[in-house]
């Protein structure tokens, strides 16, 4: 192999960067040319390739959001899509191809695997909720953008003696809202993951405010419903008037921690090193500090679990 391309898809998260740079230093380091899909794969598509040299990923391992840019594109998800994209790669020279996103990328790297063309997918999302891997890139990042909203947050709560309600992101996962809640001292974490109970809930604040409790923090994810949704049924079954802070896009930007600079270093090199020894349709990830590989087809036929142990030990501690 002597030419490989690589392109973000989807959601960007804290860390892309940083997983480009080393896609492009480790293939150059192994004499590979390296071409930079533009866009995703709209760009995969209309032909947005451009070859990257070293220096096209100086000073950029620091930068959140992702160099390459981002589109949505519905037309990858149909077979002629996937075919326009693979008669871009071949016509670009290019021998493998170097995925860095979430759940929707990795579908399309699935699609070009399925087509024989080798693909390798990296796991950036700040959701977390990538199989085969403990933790993706962006997560912890993210996470720290939220700790960092509760503390401040908190301190206004205990100012004004009142229930905060924050929503973070989490459609369909609840890892950040989890690990958030307990790493922020949350009285209160609603994840997709835990079914809803209100009167537990309900029986939780009262309990606190009978006690003496003044404030309170709910972690609500967006997948369970909305901040203000959960305001007013709260304010209807308890009748405590809450305040709402919506996170919103603020948890996706902002400079990669060094475990999420480590983490994207790492397995940027490690889908090199595969594509280097002719292995693709793999996706990498890391399982108790160790850098492993597995079949992307395989892996997306398995359904993403959290923890609900750190559930239960959240409201162990925030009684």
């Amino acid at each position: 192999m002597k030419r490989i391309g690589v392109l973000t898809s989807g959601g960007d998260a804290p860390g892309m960067n940083a997983a480009v740079r080393a896609v492009v230093r480790k293939a150059i380091y192994h004499d590979l040319e390296v071409y930079g899909v533009y866009q995703g794969y709209q760009g995969l598509i209309s032909g947005n390739i451009h070859k990257m040299e070293v220096g096209s990923v100086g000073d950029i391992i620091h930068r959140g959001g992702t160099i390459l840019r981002s589109a949505r594109c519905p037309e990858f998800q149909t077979p002629e899509g996937q075919e326009k994209g693979l008669k871009q790669l071949k016509a670009h020279g290019i021998e493998g191809l170097v995925v860095i996103g979430g759940d929707g990328s990795y579908r399309g790297a699935k699609a070009l695997t399925e087509l024989g063309y080798p693909c390798v997918g990296v796991p950036g999302t700040i959701d977390n909720d990538i199989p085969g891997t403990e933790f993706t890139i962006g997560f912890d990042t993210a996470l720290n953008t939220i700790i960092d909203a509760i503390d401040k947050i908190r301190d206004t709560a205990s100012s004004h003696e009142r229930t905060f309600i924050i929503e973070v992101m989490g459609r369909d996962a609840g890892d950040l809202a989890l690990w958030a809640g307990l790493a922020g001292g949350a009285e209160t974490i609603l994840i997709p993951e835990d079914p809803l109970d209100m009167e537990s809930i309900k029986d939780r604040l009262l309990k606190g405010l009978e006690r003496g409790k003044k404030h309170s923090i709910i972690i609500v994810a967006e997948g369970v419903m909305s901040g203000n949704e959960f305001a007013e049924k709260v304010k209807q079954m308890t009748g405590i008037d809450t305040r709402v802070s919506v996170l919103g896009h603020m948890q996706r930007g902002g400079s990669p921690t060094a475990a999420d600079r480590m983490l994207a270093s790492r397995l940027g090199a490690k889908a090199v090193e595969l594509l280097l020894k002719g292995k693709g349709g793999r996706a990498v990830g890391i399982e108790r500090n160790e850098l492993v590989d597995y079949d992307i087809i395989e892996a997306l036929a398995i359904p993403h679990k959290l923890d609900l142990n750190i559930s239960r030990l959240a409201k162990e501690l925030s009684i």
